[in-house]
């Protein structure tokens, strides 16, 4: 009786305030993993370890700065990695995974504005991964709003392939998806050193031939409109 007298015991506020407790414990983890994210991602330091088991002396660099953040920090500490709830620990790769690409996007999204409506060149190399997967990295060389020219590292990208039709394609993705005209492509660089120099040769051609392509357009759509 004495409880359903009390309007604070009443289920839905005792609910209610479990929920909100919930919530900002899970946004202390998920800012944990973010921040150790980032910091990992600036100092170019590996995420995952050979042995991230309980038992493991050395877990990986995501986990170990996970636990070296909550030694500083009780608050920390009583809701990371063990102390968390299974289902919301906020620690696997697909979330670390997950939280790199948002800050990734981020950087590109400002490497965008830097560009603008500016002219712009991309330099392009391709090697392959550790498990012999083909990979493209498209790096962007503008003039920034103070004058200099410097060059920005955009994406990378897996291939099927290196034929010519293939790079273009994905490169061609890479500035659709970012708003990037090739009209503004003031210049191509390839690596000169590759045994695949007739490739990029071929690729030189087919951007050149795609913008001279979208040039007699707007020539015609100005006469007949």
């Amino acid at each position: 009786m004495e409880d359903l007298m009390n309007p604070s015991q009443h289920v839905d506020k005792v609910i209610n305030r479990q929920s909100k407790e919930e919530i900002l414990k899970n946004r202390l983890r998920l800012k944990t993993t973010i921040e150790c994210v980032r910091w990992l991602t600036y100092q170019a330091c590996a995420f995952w370890g050979h042995d991230e088991s309980l038992d493991s002396k050395n877990r990986g660099n995501f986990i170990e700065m996970v636990k070296y953040t909550a030694k500083f920090n009780d608050e920390v500490a009583g809701f990371v990695l063990e102390n968390a709830p299974g289902n919301a620990k906020y620690t696997s790769p697909m979330i670390q995974k997950e939280t790199l690409n948002i800050l990734a996007n981020k950087v590109r999204k400002k490497i965008r504005e830097e560009v603008g409506d500016a002219a712009f060149c991309i330099l392009v190399d391709e090697s392959q991964d550790t498990s012999n997967r083909e990979q493209m990295a498209i790096v962007s060389r503008l003039v920034d709003n103070d004058g200099f020219l410097c060059e920005r590292f955009f994406d990378i990208v897996w291939v099927e392939d290196t034929t010519a039709s293939t790079l273009q394609k994905e490169i061609k993705k890479v500035l659709d998806l970012h708003e990037l005209c090739i009209d503004k492509m003031r210049g191509q660089g390839y690596d000169g050193a590759s045994n695949r120099q007739d490739a990029w040769n071929v690729l030189q051609a087919l951007f050149l031939r795609d913008f001279h392509m979208h040039i007699i357009y707007t020539i015609l759509l100005i006469n007949y409109s």
